[in-house]
């Protein structure tokens, strides 16, 4: 490396916007969609993207970037390789964290809750959807298995290519899943530090909202 990096001097004044309780909708989904449809008119670099945070049967957590593809008051749907390790850790526990991070927008939504998958029906919807090429990689990738080289991830798409044909059925281990929120946290940065974080908690059916100190 050339130079010293020191990063402890790195800092943000966050002036942007705020998010009062007057201003915070009543029911956190329409709180998210209304941040969401502000993030895509913004132009936000993949406003959809979302971390996904699971815990293995060994309590270890882990976390990688997914992206959010439907939503509703059921919850919010990603989809992926049931074989993969947030598969494999969500078989063995069904607790989840989501976050999104809007950093143009000094913004942050947070979730927390079960997961599920979704029907069958649902998954083949959207698979046909995709393009060709990633349907056929859903067939290709053995996600999250260790293999030898890039190459072996070449080999395979060709020779799923070659069988697939133009209408690919989508894969047993691939589909969907939802994310059933319990807990709902909006982040909105504000000066000195003193930012807004509204919480929505599920109480007996209904939407509890409160504000946290930053």
């Amino acid at each position: 490396m050339s130079g010293e990096l020191n990063i402890a001097d790195l800092r943000k004044s966050y002036e942007k916007a705020e998010l009062t309780e007057a201003k915070a909708l009543a029911n956190p989904l329409e709180q998210f969609d209304l941040w969401l449809r502000e993030a895509i008119e913004a132009k936000v670099p993949e406003p959809n993207s979302m971390t996904l945070a699971t815990v293995s049967v060994l309590q270890r957590p882990s976390t990688r970037v997914v992206l959010v593809k439907g939503y509703d008051e059921r919850g919010l749907v990603w989809y992926t390789n049931y074989g993969s390790r947030k598969g494999i850790e969500l078989q063995g526990n069904s607790w989840a964290a989501l976050q999104f991070h809007w950093v143009e927008m000094e913004r942050v939504v947070r979730l927390e809750g079960k997961v599920e998958k979704i029907s069958a029906e649902e998954s083949d919807a959207y698979y046909i959807s995709r393009p060709i090429g990633s349907r056929i990689g859903a067939w290709a990738s053995p996600q999250s298995e260790v293999i030898s080289g890039r190459d072996v991830l070449e080999k395979s798409w060709a020779e799923q290519e070659k069988k697939a044909g133009s209408n690919p059925a989508r894969p047993a281990n691939w589909g969907g899943y939802r994310l059933v929120p319990e807990v709902w946290e909006f982040w909105q940065g504000r000066r000195s530090r003193l930012h807004d974080r509204l919480r929505y908690r599920k109480v007996e059916g209904k939407w509890v909202r409160e504000r946290l100190a930053p």
